[in-house]
């Protein structure tokens, strides 16, 4: 027996027993002669003491992370040294027998630390030991204990958990996929499922009623700190439903599942906007609610042939000019800490950032003398004394991403508190469609087979823009956690919007002719969301990025330094599967 309790398993219960424990070495501390060590495993930390002389001079030859077996008798802590942060801090065993199960390398970067200064490539290189951290350990603990509870909750509610294919067709809407050569039948290509979407349907349509799926999902586009080429998701559907049937379900279902986790404890029910309120209240579909305070505006129709160059060339190209107030700011924020704060925006890609300081009917900017009085007079009837205005003019996403960050990173600074820890609402309404005036066509704002409001089913021939959709997303704290919609069930209506996306007859048979022929066969209505697990649990954890949450991410580049992916491949692999490299 290599042990006989893990570390977190030992407690003052325990003392005087003998024990045989395994690890590794975390810190090593040589008290003249005493030397203690605090050994490690995934359960927590416990302090080894070697007071006998000969064993403590062979113990000397350990290095951290040498991996050991430790054998002793349990006991209390002398009054004075214990350590109330770790659970075994009132213990340690008595050390009469060790054996050095193997050697380690000096590690390139401190285990023991709860900061670290290494770059991600670094980390990312040796992941298996940052992994080894405390901090790591702990995130891999609270995605797993996550996952089980939702396992547990959705197990309860009579779903089932089914599996759907790695490699299916590719169909190219929305992002890029990730291809696989076939080398059965050179020329064609399965494809990286970018969501489960079409089968977790098509189990509906097969009676199941139930199904939910964690799943592994990929996609093929640029990278961002919540973005990954591959990422898991809570992915469930469910038959004769409707909108608020799906929303009841998931608040019940993250309520429970973050308690269990997180010992977090939410209200519900979620507050429900919707998608012309946010984005008149909030100037973004994905609000954060913890901040009401802070007013976020859209700001076009104040500068209307404006003569300031900046806003009439965002205003002549289709831009936005977004505007947030943070109240009672003016006079707490200095100039650095403004010139800043541009350059936040810059370095977040934006072309730059306008600030206004308003004071008693007046405005104090860098660029108050290209504003006429009239403008000047409209932004007042906007603000108070002493409020501070951001302004963006970027296209939207941009926007919202710049002042999203600037509110986080100003409330910070100006130790605002929010009005809640954890603000969820769900936001629904959105348009069904959107216009592309290049492809001259209209292209569904969630996905090809999101349902539109029964009410607005007439307007799809004479006015496709007021159609709205049967879609909701699940927002935290200003961050979509998931999004989800109830789906077309017949076939005439799934045609009718494939037509109106463009598709003639033929194409979209030949596309999507598995969905459609199996919805002439008694498919049931139904619907369902899938939630970002990745994305969720960094923010419980209360990490910027999701890499800090997968066991083994890829870099903003797309690569893993540690099995160095992406690689080139030999020729022969390449020759098998029919391919020629250009160039």
């Amino acid at each position: 027996m290599l042990r006989t309790h893990t570390l977190g398993q030992i407690g003052p219960k325990m003392i005087g027993q003998r024990l045989i424990v395994a690890g590794w070495a975390h810190t090593i501390r040589d008290h003249g002669g005493v030397l203690f060590i605090d050994l490690r495993d995934r359960s927590g930390l416990l302090q080894l003491v070697f007071r006998d002389e000969r064993l403590g001079q062979e113990a000397k030859s350990v290095g951290l992370e040498f991996v050991l077996q430790a054998e002793g008798t349990l006991q209390g802590r002398p009054s004075g040294t214990e350590n109330p942060d770790l659970p075994t801090g009132s213990v340690e065993l008595v050390v009469d027998r060790f054996k050095i199960l193997n050697t380690s390398k000096p590690p390139p970067f401190p285990i023991s630390s709860k900061t670290i200064e290494a770059g991600e490539e670094t980390r990312l290189k040796y992941r298996y030991l940052d992994l080894r951290r405390p901090k790591m350990t702990r995130a891999m603990e609270a995605r797993h204990e996550f996952c089980q509870a939702v396992r547990s909750v959705l197990n309860r509610e009579k779903f089932w958990e089914i599996e759907t294919p790695i490699l299916t067709k590719s169909t190219p809407e929305g992002a890029r996929d990730f291809l696989v050569p076939c080398r059965m039948m050179p020329g064609n290509f399965y494809a990286l499922p970018q969501s489960p979407q079409i089968f977790k349907q098509m189990l509906m349509v097969s009676g199941m009623d139930r199904y939910y799926q964690i799943a592994r999902c990929f996609r093929d586009e640029d990278l961002r700190a919540d973005r990954q080429p591959e990422f898991t998701q809570i992915d469930l559907e469910m038959s004769f439903v409707d909108t608020p049937d799906v929303m009841d379900l998931v608040e019940g279902l993250v309520a429970e599942s973050l308690d269990k986790a997180f010992g977090v404890k939410l209200k519900l029910p979620f507050e429900r906007l919707g998608f012309e309120e946010v984005m008149s209240r909030y100037q973004t579909d994905k609000p954060d609610l913890r901040f009401r305070a802070y007013e976020r505006r859209r700001l076009n129709e104040f500068f209307q042939g404006t003569q300031f160059k900046v806003f009439s060339s965002a205003l002549n190209n289709g831009k936005v000019i977004a505007g947030l107030t943070i109240p009672q700011a003016a006079s707490t924020v200095s100039r650095s800490e403004l010139d800043r704060s541009v350059e936040l925006a810059k370095a977040l890609g934006a072309q730059g950032l306008i600030w206004m300081k308003i004071a008693q009917g007046a405005i104090e900017s860098p660029v108050e003398k290209f504003l006429s009085a009239q403008e000047k007079e409209r932004l007042l009837s906007i603000t108070r004394p002493n409020d501070l205005l951001l302004i963006c003019a970027e296209e939207p996403n941009m926007a919202d991403r710049v002042l999203k960050e600037l509110q986080k990173r100003l409330a910070g600074l100006l130790n605002h508190k929010p009005d809640t820890t954890f603000a969820f609402c769900w936001v629904q309404g959105f348009p069904l469609l959107e216009y592309l005036p290049e492809n001259k066509r209209w292209q569904a704002t969630h996905n090809p087979f999101t349902a539109p409001m029964d009410e607005d089913v007439p307007l799809l021939k004479e006015a496709p823009h007021k159609v709205r959709s049967k879609q909701y997303d699940l927002v935290m704290n200003g961050v979509e956690l998931g999004s989800g919609s109830i789906r077309n069930h017949t076939r005439s209506l799934q045609e009718k919007l494939f037509s109106l996306m463009g598709y003639e007859a033929a194409e979209a048979q030949e596309r999507f002719g598995w969905m459609l022929d199996a919805l002439e066969h008694g498919a049931p209505p139904h619907g369902g969301i899938a939630l970002g697990v990745d994305r969720l649990v960094a923010l419980m954890l209360g990490e910027e990025s999701i890499r800090e949450v997968i066991a083994f991410p890829k870099t903003q580049r797309g690569t893993c330094p540690f099995s160095g992916a992406p690689s080139s491949v030999d020729a022969k692999q390449l020759k098998e599967l029919g391919i020629k490299l250009a160039g």
